[in-house]
């Protein structure tokens, strides 16, 4: 698995949680090994950027997802319908850490703990799950819970 993390912030991350998080997340999904990534980390002025001119909306975000090929998690139950999933360029994830630290802040929690979230998060969206409608929410945000969950208890924490 191809996973590049490029961080043009001027923030302090530690990219390497970033992209070890991004390994834990596509492997729980089952998202074939070949399977490329980017994670780019961007101050808020090109935050505002991004989401004014894809999301027509005004100033930064604290996530952005732009997906390439349309990829879908492998099959969950195991088995030979595993292999039918086929490798490809996953797209890119635009994390802010400037706003995620405003917003780890407000949750009472670590900008590390926030830009996991967040990179999960966007992960998500890449492989096609929303949270527009309730039932949608239900599923994307309880699967990113169990995968946030699962991963910190691998590291440890």
């Amino acid at each position: 698995m191809s996973i590049e993390v490029l961080n043009e912030s001027g923030a302090e991350v530690d990219e390497k949680a970033i992209a070890d998080l991004s390994r834990h997340v596509l492997d729980g999904m089952r998202v074939h090994p070949l399977a490329e990534l980017s994670i780019l980390l961007v101050d808020e002025a090109a935050m505002t950027e991004l989401h004014e001119k894809w999301m027509d909306e005004p100033g930064p975000t604290d996530v952005l997802s732009f997906p390439m090929d349309e990829l879908r998690p492998g099959h969950m139950t195991g088995g030979d319908e595993d292999e039918e999933a086929d490798p490809g360029l996953l797209g890119d994830v635009v994390l802010c850490p400037a706003v995620a630290e405003k917003q780890a802040r407000k949750a009472g929690h670590s900008t590390g703990d926030e830009l996991e979230l967040l990179c999960a998060h966007g992960i998500l969206h890449l492989l096609g799950y929303d949270h527009a409608e309730p039932e949608e929410h239900r599923e994307m945000f309880g699967l990113q819970a169990g995968l946030l969950t699962s991963w910190r208890e691998k590291r440890g924490g």
